[in-house]
């Protein structure tokens, strides 16, 4: 049986981006990657779970469709799970799986948001991504 991973066993390594189809790379906020380690290169192919927290300028229009875009190239290149993160709405955590792209499970505060299957097994509390 394969340990439960830890916050800090899903932070991605700073510097490193996975490389991906036709994406020249992804850098997710974090990430979880099944597979070996590249020591110094990149991760090659796609992480299982990745996360991505929004920032100033990700919100209106044109930044919806970009993420909208970001996400499906995540499905394609194989990623099972991606957390769109948004600590300015009530929709905290709205997470989306390859078996159903378009209907996000969404999380609030006060809640505790998951990563299956990509992560089976791992919590992480909404509140605890407020400082």
């Amino acid at each position: 049986m394969t340990p439960r991973p830890t916050m800090e066993d899903l932070l991605r390594v700073p510097g490193k981006a996975e490389l991906v189809h036709h994406r020249e790379s992804f850098s997710p906020d974090v990430a979880f990657y099944v597979g070996p380690d590249p020591g110094m290169r990149f991760f090659e192919g796609a992480p299982v779970f990745a996360a991505e927290v929004r920032s100033e300028g990700d919100y209106g229009p044109v930044a919806e469709r970009a993420i909208a875009e970001k996400r499906r190239d995540y499905f394609a290149a194989g990623t099972t799970v991606v957390w769109d993160v948004d600590l300015l709405a009530v929709e905290v955590v709205r997470i989306y799986r390859a078996t159903s792209p378009d209907t996000p499970t969404v999380y609030r505060r006060g809640e505790v948001a998951e990563a299956e299957p990509a992560v089976p097994g791992w919590r992480m509390p909404v509140d605890d991504l407020f400082p």
